[in-house]
């Protein structure tokens, strides 16, 4: 920690926020996912363009800007309500942005998975005299959840990294820690390379709790 030159806590508290910034992007986006892959399977027109939209244009736009328009658009628009400007919590509109993002690739990893699994198991399911809802909850998404979970994993530590880029708009995470340590200490290598360190055990927990997610749902298809 002397290394760091007594920075080391305030970046320990930095991967905390960062950690808290996943979670909480994760637990909203991922409805936002089910809701959007939901649009698009649902069989009407008006349903589905609104699914496939959502899709392309958050994935077809910068993550940074989702960013400015959530943290600025979110401000105007309070303040066209109230009448005063009302700066939106910078936390709260890293949540919200990266959310969205998340949601909007995890609509598409949904839909991939749930349209890989044959018609034959529906129609199977349906002969055994199950309903078409015990069908799809019973048959079809157990397939599915494994045919999704690479990539759903895969995803969340994308969105890990994905956090960094709330530092722009203030939000202390570890990216705006790093560059508030570097600043003050005038070490930027040091600074960042310690931040690099957090991240990648960040990242390798996480993979590692993917893999054993993985080798759990292959022995439980296996048996």
């Amino acid at each position: 920690m002397e290394l760091l030159h007594g920075f080391g806590g305030q970046l320990l508290l930095g991967a905390l926020t960062t950690l808290q910034l996943a979670a909480a992007a994760l637990a909203l986006g991922s409805p936002l996912g089910a809701g959007g892959c939901w649009l698009q399977l649902s069989g009407r027109p008006a349903l589905q363009a609104t699914g496939h939209a959502y899709a392309a244009v958050i994935r077809g736009v910068p993550d940074l800007l989702i960013v400015f328009a959530v943290f600025f658009g979110g401000s105007l628009t309070l303040a066209s309500l109230t009448g005063r400007y009302v700066e939106i919590d910078t936390f709260l509109a890293g949540v919200i942005a990266l959310a969205l993002s998340f949601g909007a690739y995890t609509s598409e990893i949904a839909r991939g998975a749930l349209l890989s699994v044959p018609k034959t198991q529906r129609e199977a399911a349906r002969t055994l005299g199950l309903s078409r809802a015990q069908a799809q909850w019973t048959v079809v998404l157990p397939q599915a959840a494994r045919v999704a979970l690479a990539p759903f994993g895969n995803q969340s530590i994308v969105l890990l990294k994905q956090t960094s880029i709330v530092s722009i708009v203030g939000c202390d995470e570890l990216m705006r820690k790093a560059a508030e340590a570097s600043g003050a200490t005038r070490e930027p290598f040091t600074m960042y390379f310690a931040t690099a360190c957090i991240y990648l055990a960040l990242t390798g927990f996480a993979t590692l709790c993917l893999e054993w997610a993985e080798r759990r749902a292959s022995r439980l298809e296996a048996s």
